[in-house]
Parts: structure tokens; C-alpha cells; sequence
């Protein structure tokens, strides 16, 4: 089964009528706009245009402060949750600033249960003796509405870090070199932890369709909402393709 993805917006209670219909997702695995707030001079006109394109043609959304972030985390995790089995976990990617909203917001909708941090170590280059410099910008917190959840798996430790570049496999070229891209060796470990083959992973920020395409490689199923009706039709095709 390659996945579905479908162009829509994730705050919006009709994108995941449209996916899902009354199909209910095993785990919530997403990568969802990082909490970067818009830079002001100090007569508070913008640095920058909000919204801003970059080179790829994907627009960098900024918010006014972490409020307007918490409550843009409320409005798409809230209709999320729903969509879950009972148990099911829920996996957030994110920059240390919505560490905080993310976690309150999944703790008010019952994910009172963090079971950890995982840490891409993200390697920016080599040095001539041959040590490698690593960046923590972005980290995957774990939530669960119950401690035992940790337990449902057939699985050796949990790893809770990977070291890797941000296009390490070469499918970020491949695709369309998404600013949000995530190799293969980062997801691989999340999706093999919290997942089980055949089931249902759900992405509410599809981006590029680094996790639906993780999913599809490693035997699950996927759906997804991606905003722009470009990337979403490029994240159809790249699961259609998926081995």
C-alpha cells in the first residue's frame, strides 16, 4: 500500500475528515511548523516579510510570539487526538522553543506522559582530523496518555539519539530539497519504536514526505495532510515510488 497524501489544512476539522473518513490512526508522527517568531526591528517593523519564501518555493511561517504558537499547536493536535487509537502515541518534532506549548498542549488533551527526548545530532561538517561538529536544533518529544504505552513493543532499547547530515541518503535532492527534509536514518528509529508493520502512521505536516515515505519503506501504512498543493502532490508521488 503506497499511503495517502492529501493537500489540506491540519487545523481544519474537514482535511482529516477528507483523509482519514473513519479510519483511526496507530500513532501520530509529524513534523509540524517549528515555533520561530517573527523578527521585528526595534520599531517593531518586520526584518523580513512573515511568510517569507526560500529557495524551494516553501513558505517559513513565523508567529508573533509563543502564545499564537501554543494555540496554532491546539488547534491541529486537538483534532489529531481524535483521529487515535486509544493508547496510541504521539510523536512531535520540534526547536527547543516549542518544547513548552507542544508538551502543555499534549498534556491538557490527556498526553500527560512524556516518555522521552529524541536528539538528531545534526552533523554540519568534518574537520581535517576527521572529528565531526554536531548541532542539536531539533529534537522529537514522545507523548503517551498512559506510562505503560512504552511497553506495547517487541523491541530492544529505545534509542533516544542519531547522528546524521541533513541529506546523508541523497532524497532531499531527490525531492525537491525541502527545508524541513529528514533523512531516513533519523525516522527509521521512531518508526520502528512506536510503530508496528501494517499499521497506521499518521503525519499532519507532510512537507517533503520524509515520514510517509519512511513509513511505506519500512512496511506501515501512512496518511498525511500537507497545506501546499505542490509538495502534497509531489509527496503522493514519492510514495507511489517507495519501495
Amino acid at each position: 500500500m503506497p499511503g495517502r497524501c492529501m493537500q489540506g489544512d491540519s487545523t481544519k476539522p474537514e482535511a482529516w475528515t477528507r483523509l482519514l473518513e473513519e479510519r483511526l490512526g496507530d500513532v501520530l508522527l509529524t513534523d509540524p511548523p517549528y515555533c520561530l517568531l517573527v523578527r521585528r526591528r526595534k520599531g517593531g517593523d518586520e526584518r523580513d516579510p512573515k511568510g517569507r519564501k526560500n529557495d524551494t518555493g516553501s513558505v517559513v511561517r513565523r508567529f508573533e510570539d509563543v502564545r499564537e504558537y501554543r494555540e496554532f499547536t491546539k488547534a491541529w493536535l486537538g483534532l489529531a487526538v481524535r483521529h487515535l487509537k486509544p493508547g496510541a502515541p504521539i510523536v512531535i518534532w520540534t526547536n527547543l522553543l516549542g518544547r513548552e506549548p507542544i508538551t502543555t498542549v499534549a498534556k491538557s488533551l490527556g498526553y500527560a506522559h512524556q516518555l522521552g527526548e529524541f536528539v538528531w545530532g545534526k552533523r554540519t561538517r568534518e574537520s581535517n582530523s576527521g572529528e565531526e561538529l554536531l548541532r542539536v536544533v531539533e529534537t522529537a518529544l514522545v507523548f503517551s496518555t498512559s506510562p505503560a504505552a512504552a511497553l506495547r513493543f517487541d523491541a530492544p532499547a529505545t534509542p533516544w539519539s542519531a547522528v546524521a547530515g541533513y541529506d546523508d541518503d541523497g532524497e532531499a535532492e531527490r525531492w525537491g530539497s525541502h527545508p524541513n527534509h529528514k533523512p531516513f536514518g533519523v525516522l527509521e528509529p521512531l518508526v520502528r519504536s512506536w510503530s508496528k508493520p501494517g499499521q497506521l502512521i499518521i503525519d499532519a505536516f507532510a512537507g517533503s514526505g520524509s515520514i510517509p515515505a519512511a513509513a511505506v519503506r519500512l512496511g506501515r501504512d501512512t496518511a498525511c495532510i500537507e497545506l501546499d498543493a505542490s509538495w502534497a502532490s509531489r509527496v503522493q508521488e514519492r510514495l507511489t515510488r517507495s519501495p
